[in-house]
């Protein structure tokens, strides 16, 4: 069986199994995320000691006790998150927002009236998948195109669900290196958008363009997102996540900036990250712990690159540059 065809036929078996799942109803998925929950954390130990580090370095204020009992919490949240997201695959729209409240989205609707797109800064924080939602909750521009930004994964398998997943309640899944010819061709054709980034990935040590204090911890960032929205003059608004109780998010989108051109370089990066730790304050079991955020550190950077411009460059490049 060539590559192709064994891809395809991993596709489907994940696949099938996964909109079998999606077909239960909540509360049987709850109860398997509890299941899940004993073998992730106690059984598996999935990722416990990135983890613990990530939770106790951005709130050393916090006995061993507190932060034990957000770990113990961010785990119980990362099972549902699971089984959240596979259930996308068959819940109706109108089942969906039952179970997802989206706020602030008139705001984002005068900015449509004003010939002005949208774009919702957003970290890994509550169900992100459920996002994909937004364009719902839209009532006078329902064909406002409303999509994610996404990085392919190297599984194509599981890229694949993946998209369907995102797609699955009207959104578009465009990968990174093509957005901005999609948005200017969307703007050429006079068509009203909404895009999210989720701007709190850490970036490659080539791609840092700025360095921020987050969560108590020295921070490298990526500033792509920004820098799309401020070519397009975007309207920025902060995706602000409450999870009250199981099964239940609150969506409120906080604007940013009015127009991205006229901002100051990184100003929007900044406030970002400075609502998102408002946010995962706030509610800290909510927050991707599991992802090793900060495994570049400010002196690794120093010592092979050096900032120019807001671009990182390698010592020995910038040192060839001056002597030629």
């Amino acid at each position: 069986m060539g590559s192709h065809l064994m891809e395809k036929f991993v596709y489907y078996i994940i696949y099938g199994l996964a909109y079998v799942l999606s077909l239960l109803p909540f509360r049987v998925l709850y109860f398997l995320s509890d299941g899940l929950y004993i073998v992730v954390y106690h059984l598996v130990g999935y990722r416990r000691k990135i983890v613990r580090k990530n939770i106790s370095s951005s709130f050393p204020e916090k006995s061993e006790t507190e932060l034990h009992t957000i770990e113990r919490a961010f785990y119980h949240w990362f099972c549902d998150y699971i089984f959240e997201t596979i259930k996308l695959l068959s819940i109706s729209n109108e089942k969906l927002l039952e179970h997802i409240e989206f706020r602030g989205v008139e705001q984002m609707e005068e900015a449509f009236d004003r010939g002005q797109n949208c774009a919702a800064i957003l970290g890994h924080y509550c169900n992100w998948e459920w996002l994909s939602a937004t364009g719902l909750a839209f009532r006078r521009f329902p064909q406002a195109v409303m999509g994610l930004i996404y990085h392919p994964l190297y599984n194509k398998a599981f890229d694949r669900l993946l998209i369907n997943v995102r797609s699955s309640q009207g959104g578009v899944c465009i990968p990174k290196q093509d957005i901005l010819r999609y948005l200017v061709n969307y703007k050429r054709e006079k068509r009203n958008y909404l895009f999210g980034y989720i701007s709190d990935q850490t970036p490659r040590m080539h791609n840092i363009h700025l360095w921020l204090t987050f969560l108590n911890q020295d921070t490298p960032v990526f500033t792509g997102g920004e820098r799309i929205m401020k070519k397009m003059d975007d309207a920025v608004f902060y995706v602000d996540m409450q999870r009250p109780y199981r099964g239940h998010y609150i969506c409120t989108f906080k604007q940013v900036a009015s127009h991205a051109a006229t901002e100051a370089d990184n100003a929007i990066t900044i406030r970002f990250f400075e609502m998102l730790e408002t946010t995962i304050r706030r509610q800290p079991a909510f927050y991707l712990w599991t992802h090793n955020r900060w495994k570049h550190t400010h002196a690794d950077f120093d010592r092979e690159y050096i900032m120019v411009n807001g671009k990182a460059i390698l010592k020995y490049e910038e040192t060839d540059k001056n002597l030629s």
